[in-house]
């Protein structure tokens, strides 16, 4: 069968239906709501603006309601504009409704701003009277948080002028740059095709294909890299003049308060993670042995176990994942049926469609999507289980109001990679043949792997080359390649040998345009989960009803008092090392199993 033919797998027609929202891009519906919501915007302005302080709990109640409703069709319509060029970033219809509901949104942050500064400088005394009243309640998270932004915020014309360059701004580069992706092509069998397609043969069983996909995807890589290494240069200058201009210690700490962590705990996360880089080292020269291999290539990380080598049709990705999370409660299988019978996933590889995947979160009226690049494999079963864990907390987060629905980054983590625990799982106790089971248990312990010492890796890599822009100025491809080779080799140790070609992978990771800063969240919420799923295992009883209630709390409270009532403390010191036993031990597992069937 040939590798075109492979690859129908059931999903090329599984495309979303955007109508819930708009009927299209040209639909007149988007115009009349930004001019109605700019209007009510104005108002909001002429009604409050530099009254906040004055305002008793009704009367911030009300001005609250109304300033959540304005952004509520703001996220509907932005939402639906990403959506829509997402899948289609060749489309110039789809790209220039992008650029008018970011530039409308910059209106109405413009209008808006004097809502977070004002309130951010009421005296500490009244606003803790106002955030402990019950009329509030419905937004006293959010005002606790945006009262922490304080020393970081700027006079409101200084605001209101990020807020409009911002549109020509990073927010312009990191469009370009996943266009520049998104239409890049890669000679693979003759074809000029999606990074995606390329992408997917590094986990082909066969050497000689990986190294030859590993070359393409060097050599167009290269072929861009004067464009992408100009815009990171761009993008990471960008941030550190906000950062100078806002007052930040360091380019981490913006997403660390975003994320409601401080910088303490996220070095304290770092410094574990990579104090055990040992067991990435000790897991790759397994796979070694288990592939007969005196030396693991960067191209050879991703092959797969001889039985691990099968293709899931689309069909047989949603059985076992509807099958996995309704075993855990019968409402998530009833939300996951929702997603698949409704028509909130886009499933296939097309060309012009950005890599990867991800679930957006839309508002409490609305309801959630989800993108994927579905090729057949493993990994893309347990990226669907991962997407839908995400669209599951964001389904049922909606219970909350806007401004409580979104989640920090760092326990947004939490119920994608539960769910792909959940899947995992779910497989292993169906498969009898131990080297079956080795095989999954590879895969898995690489999917754990990419989320928590790759993710680690990435972050070092980002703190390299932030601060390097800001002490050294503008840096070469040849420094960023060096950066990301350095930081990759650190974690693999003497485990696996980095070729000079694997130093230009780094431009392809959207992450570090779009997310400054993000990765750590992964490790975050892997480490968080594998804790959860102990204490699962431990007292099962009641377990999956305070989950659903965990995931229905959205970002209503601090992360450490909602993930405590699962009997988690994210502020114990020793708490990343748990789970990092956990992997540990995952590892000894899988070679007892390779000991047992004689590899």
């Amino acid at each position: 069968m040939s590798e075109r033919e492979a690859t129908v797998t059931g999903a090329e027609e599984v495309a979303w239906d955007l109508t819930d929202l708009y009927q299209g891009v040209d639909d007149p519906a988007i115009e009349r709501d930004m001019q109605e919501s700019l209007a009510r915007a104005e108002k909001l302005a002429e009604q409050y603006k530099g009254r906040i302080a004055d305002l008793d709990a009704s009367g911030l109640r009300e001005m609250m309601a109304e300033f959540e409703s304005i952004l509520e069709v703001a996220y509907k319509m932005n939402g639906f504009a990403y959506l829509s060029w997402s899948v289609n970033t060749e489309d110039p219809a789809r790209g220039a409704l992008r650029q008018k509901v970011e530039e409308y949104i910059s209106s109405l942050q413009q209008q808006t701003v004097f809502v977070q500064l004002e309130w951010a400088n009421v005296p500490d005394e009244k606003a803790k009277s106002l955030i402990d009243s019950p009329e509030v309640a419905d937004y006293r998270h959010w005002l606790e948080v945006a009262r922490l932004r304080k020393p970081y915020l700027l006079t409101e014309p200084e605001e209101r002028i990020l807020a409009e360059k911002e549109v020509t701004g990073r927010s312009a580069w990191t469009r370009y740059f996943n266009e520049v992706l998104g239409s890049a092509r890669f000679e693979w069998e003759g074809e000029e095709v999606p990074l995606e397609r390329v992408l997917k043969q590094l986990y082909n069983p066969d050497r000689e294909v990986r190294r030859r996909a590993a070359k393409s995807i060097t050599a167009g890589l290269n072929e861009i890299s004067r464009t992408t290494t100009y815009i990171f240069n761009t993008v990471l200058a960008d941030k550190a003049s906000e950062d100078r201009l806002r007052g930040f210690p360091s380019w981490i700490s913006s997403r660390n308060l975003s994320n409601e962590v401080d910088d303490e705990s996220v070095e304290a996360l770092v410094k574990a993670v990579t104090g055990r880089y040992d067991i990435v080292a000790r897991y790759y020269k397994l796979k070694a042995r288990l592939l007969g291999l005196d030396e693991l290539y960067d191209y050879d990380r991703y092959a797969p176990l001889p039985t691990a080598d099968r293709f899931y049709s689309w069909e047989d990705a949603t059985r076992i994942v509807t099958q996995a999370y309704g075993a855990f409660h019968p409402r998530m299988a009833d939300i996951v049926n929702e997603f698949i019978e409704k028509r909130w996933i886009d499933a296939p590889v097309r060309p012009g469609k950005i890599g990867g995947a991800y679930s957006y979160g839309l508002t409490p009226s609305t309801h959630p999507y989800i993108m994927l690049n579905y090729q057949g494999q493993s990994r893309d079963v347990m990226t669907l289980a991962h997407e839908l864990g995400h669209g599951i907390h964001q389904y049922l987060s909606r219970a909350q109001s806007l401004l409580h629905s979104d989640t920090p980054l760092t326990t947004a983590e939490t119920a994608s990679v539960f769910g792909e625990m959940l899947t995992f799982q779910d497989m292993m106790r169906q498969e009898q043949d131990p080297a079956v089971r080795l095989a999954m248990l590879t895969g898995k312990l690489e999917d754990s792997f990419a989320t928590v010492f790759r993710q680690i890796a990435m972050n070092r890599f980002e703190d390299a080359i932030h601060t390097a822009r800001r002490e050294k100025g503008e840096l070469t491809v040849e420094q960023f390649n060096e950066a990301w080779l350095k930081t990759q080799q650190d974690m693999f140790q003497d485990s696996v040998t980095m070729t000079e070609d694997y130093g230009i992978w780094w431009s392809y990771v959207h992450h570090f345009i779009d997310y400054p800063g993000y990765v750590y969240a992964y490790a975050f919420g892997e480490l968080l989960v594998l804790a959860l799923y102990a204490r699962y295992e431990e007292s099962p009883d009641g377990f999956a009803d305070k989950y659903l209630e965990m995931l229905t709390a959205g970002g209503s409270d601090w992360p450490h008092e909602i993930v405590g009532k699962m009997g988690i403390n994210l502020r114990d010191p020793d708490f990343w090392s748990h789970g990092l036993d956990i992997l540990d031990g995952m590892v000894s597992e899988a070679e007892r199993l390779a000991d047992e069937v004689g590899q």
